[in-house]
Order: C-alpha cells, then sequence, then structure tokens
C-alpha cells in the first residue's frame, strides 16, 4: 500500500448536503464482516453438503475464498483510487464510457436494484425460519409477514446518521463475533474427525459431474463470501478510504474464509453429513447435540441477531448505488436525493426496503441464483474488464493501493467467475442472459429520451484522473460528492 493516500475530505458546498465520513477501519471491516457471514453459512451448510455430496463441500469453501481473495483485489484498487458512492457503478462508468457511453453501468444498475434487496430478502425469509425453532407451527404466511416486519425495523434503524449507524454496526458485529464463537467452542468440545472426514466413495473422482458440483458449490460458497466490498459502496463516507477500503476488504476475506471453513467442517464433525444435509435450522442442531436445548436456543436467538446484522449492513450499502447513479443522471432523478438534515439517500434506501418487503412474499430460490448470474455477467467480470482498462486508458490515475501480482489475481477472478456462471442450474445462465438482453432495451429507449450515445456523441468525464487538491492529495469531485 503506498504512503500517498487520499483523504477525499472535500469541503461541502454551501446549501448542499454531503456525505459525512465517519468510518474508520474498525467499522468498515465490521459491515463487510457482518454482511458476509450473515445467516448465509446458517443456512447455506446443508444446501452446499447436498450439491457436493458429502464433506468434500469444503473444497468448494476454500476454492470460494480463493476467488474472492483474488476479486478482492480488484476491488480494493478499483476502491482506494475511485472512492464514491457506487461502487462497481463509478469504476464500470468511468472505464467504459470511452467506447459505450453509458450502457454498461446502466445495465450494472438494472440488474442490482434487484438483485441487491431480493439477496436482503432471503436473508429475511431466513430469520423467520429460525423463528420456526421457537414456534413450529407458524404458518407460510405468517413466516412471511415476520421477515417483512424485519425488514421494516432495518429501514428505520437506517434512516438516521452514518455515524450513529457506524455504532449500531459495531453493536451488531460483535453479535456476529459471539455467534461464530459459541458455535465453534461447541462444536469443537464435541468434534469427532471420523464424522468431519466421512467422505463417500468416489467422492473426489475427476469427472465432468464432480467439475459441475464443484462449480455449483462454489457459486453457494461465494454468495457466503458476498459483502466482502460493502464499504467499496460507501467510499464517500470512509475516513482515509485509499487505506481504510482495501485494509477493510483484506481482512474481511481472510477472517470471513477461516470462520466460513471452520463452521461447516465444525458442523460435518458434529452431525453426520446426511443429517446436516436436510436441515433447515443446523446452527441450532449442532447446538442442541453438543450444549443442549438452552444453548440451541441462546444460538438460534444469535443465528438471528447475525441475520439482521447481514441485511442491515446491505441495505445500507446498497442503497447507495441507485443514489450515484441518479446523480449521473443515469437513473431516476428521485433517486438522487440526500435526506437535508441527515445526509443519506433516504429514497433510494426507501424504495429498495420497499422491494426487500415484496421479496419476501416470493420464492427465491431460482431468481436469486439468475440475478446472481447476471450480476457475474455484468459486475463482475466487467469490473475485472474496468481495471485493465483504467490501467491503459488512465495511467497518471492516483492509485493508492495496486493490484497484487497483477494481472494474475485478475486472470484467476476471470476463471473463477466463467466457471461459475456456466456450472449455475440450468435456469439461471439463459434467464441471466435475457435480463441483461431486456436491460439492454431499456437502455435504448432511455438513452433516446435522455439523447445519449448511441444517439449522440459520446462525452468523456474522467471524473477522478484530474480531481487532485492543491497539497496533491485526490479530492472527490464536487459533482460526486453532493446531491444535485
Amino acid at each position: 500500500m503506498n504512503d500517498n493516500e487520499s483523504t477525499q475530505d472535500a469541503k461541502p458546498q454551501a446549501g448542499k448536503p454531503k456525505f459525512e465520513r465517519a468510518l474508520g477501519l474498525i467499522p468498515a471491516t465490521a459491515i463487510n464482516m457482518t454482511q458476509m457471514v450473515g445467516i448465509g453459512p446458517f443456512i447455506t451448510i446443508p444446501v452446499i453438503l447436498t450439491t457436493m455430496g458429502g464433506p468434500q463441500a469444503m473444497l468448494g469453501w476454500i476454492l470460494g475464498a480463493v476467488l474472492a481473495m483474488a476479486d478482492g483485489q480488484i476491488w480494493a484498487e478499483l476502491g482506494a483510487a475511485m472512492p464514491s458512492s457506487g461502487g462497481s457503478y463509478v469504476y464500470l462508468r468511468e472505464a467504459y464510457q470511452y467506447r459505450t457511453g453509458k450502457l454498461v453501468p446502466f445495465l450494472f444498475v438494472w440488474t442490482t436494484l434487484l438483485a441487491t434487496p431480493l439477496t436482503m430478502s432471503a436473508g429475511m425469509i431466513g430469520i423467520s425460519n429460525y423463528i420456526s425453532y421457537f414456534v413450529p407451527s407458524l404458518t407460510q404466511l405468517q413466516l412471511h409477514l415476520i421477515a417483512v416486519g424485519f425488514t421494516i425495523i432495518t429501514v428505520a434503524l437506517l434512516y438516521r446518521r452514518i455515524g450513529a449507524i457506524a455504532r449500531i454496526t459495531n453493536f451488531l458485529w460483535v453479535g456476529m463475533i459471539i455467534t461464530v464463537l459459541m458455535i465453534v467452542t461447541a462444536g469443537l468440545s464435541h468434534f469427532n474427525p471420523h464424522l468431519a472426514f466421512d467422505f463417500p466413495a468416489n467422492a473426489f473422482s475427476i469427472t465432468p459431474q464432480f467439475f459441475i458440483g464443484l462449480g455449483a458449490g462454489m457459486g453457494i460458497s461465494i454468495y457466503d463470501y458476498m459483502g466482502y466490498f460493502s464499504t467499496a459502496y460507501m467510499g464517500d463516507e470512509v475516513k482515509r478510504p485509499g487505506r481504510v477500503i482495501p485494509l477493510s476488504i483484506i481482512i474481511s476475506i481472510l477472517a470471513v474464509a477461516v470462520i466460513d471453513l471452520s463452521i461447516n467442517i465444525i458442523t460435518v464433525g458434529v452431525v453426520p453429513w446426511q443429517e446436516a444435509a436436510k436441515s433447515v435450522t443446523i446452527g441450532s442442531l449442532v447446538l442442541q447435540r453438543t450444549w443442549g436445548s438452552t444453548a440451541a436456543i441462546i444460538m438460534t436467538l444469535l443465528i438471528i441477531i447475525t441475520a439482521f446484522a447481514s441485511g442491515f449492513t446491505g441495505l445500507l450499502a446498497g442503497s447507495r448505488l441507485p443514489y450515484n447513479a441518479a446523480k449521473d443522471g443515469l437513473f431516476f432523478k428521485p433517486f438522487g436525493a440526500l435526506h437535508k438534515r441527515m445526509s443519506f439517500p433516504h429514497v433510494s434506501l426507501l424504495i429498495m426496503g420497499l422491494i426487500t418487503a415484496i421479496g419476501c412474499f416470493l420464492n427465491l430460490q431460482t431468481l436469486i441464483n439468475t440475478l446472481v448470474a447476471a450480476s457475474i455477467l455484468v459486475q463482475f467480470i466487467g469490473q475485472i474488464g474496468a481495471l485493465t482498462i483504467l490501467r491503459s486508458r488512465q495511467p497518471k490515475l492516483r492509485r493508492p493501493y495496486r493490484e497484487f501480482l497483477y494481472p494474475l489475481c485478475s486472470l484467476i477472478a476471470l476463471v473463477g467467475w466463467i466457471y461459475i456462471f456456466f456450472t449455475s442450474p440450468s435456469p439461471s445462465v439463459p434467464f441471466a442472459v435475457g435480463w441483461v438482453i431486456l436491460g439492454g432495451v431499456a437502455y435504448l429507449i432511455w438513452a433516446y429520451f435522455e439523447k445519449v450515445w448511441p444517439f449522440r456523441p459520446i462525452e468523456v468525464h474522467e471524473a477522478f484522473l484530474n480531481a487532485e487538491s492543491q497539497d496533491g492529495e485526490l479530492e472527490v469531485p464536487a459533482e460526486l460528492s453532493s446531491a444535485d
């Protein structure tokens, strides 16, 4: 990491609300980790065990961690160089504007506006499922309504200044750490290595089915790692982003890789994998088998808190994306409003919260798989290209952090994302491609009325290249730092 870090503490323009830089390394890492851990491993362990057919599922988690770390290097470089609300949207906009105008960032917002809140919906549904541990008689409708209730609470807690949110996030992060420590400690106290490594016959046979299952397993594991980039979507609210954003990404990936792999191994070391694959409350089951009913009840409550924390940080980071796109004139204008008194994108937050609540009534499995595949196609693969394009097009761009062993990490990430994409369940790939094509049609309609490329010549604005203050430190351009 270079010493010439950027502080980007530009003065707000008079009369215009501006983001508050209040997130240091600890709360930034906490935001990433709470979003990453969430309820993921507590609902995906049975799925990945079923998908890969045994404890060899740990291989999927290991390769998922490798992919996350390689991709995290891309996020670290881009996030440090261009810290602004919007994350991938900003990077794609800056890189692809030379040839395709606003098409690529438009497609990214198109796929993400649904993907982010619906992913949060899955977490809220997971909360309601764990609540059914206490009340098994709950009907499906009641479970959906409980999920909606937690969504409303999440939005209400986010409806405040970022400084207050940082304190809430630290509290939720502590809850996540306690949850992990409890299940790891309980599992280790009754760990049976014969169960943990009870691989079925031909578990590692090199066959086409093995690689298809491994790809599907990696897709599930990468879902659990998703969130390592949350603070990149909040670049305007991070202190010393040139240092904090890369470190928060790297630390959170390493920590969660250890956490997820430990939980996976410990779980099948307590509960036979054949039984674990059929459980819908696997975290509670582990504590039930080790420390009894009281511990299982406490664990269930902690999982609910952890899942809530994940939804909290997911909506916190995700609501910044439509805001930044709207400021650019690329999305509906109301999304670009900041709350006049508390300086956060309240319209974006409320609308994404509404979509999350609606999603609580849906069957999300196929839909989320499809939207994740679409995100891979536009966001993750597109972002790898963006880093390479920007190194060529903007060699003088200040880069407080550079991708380690470039371009090796980019190549590893590219191969990993393509592998997951083409081994996704059969409906996902054609649906994802169809959704992106539909987004292209929507863009053409939007571009026609907005009079932008391809109906007008491309206008290039290198927003960060020349954004330097007199003291040589990078300063976020005014048009990226304040509401229209």
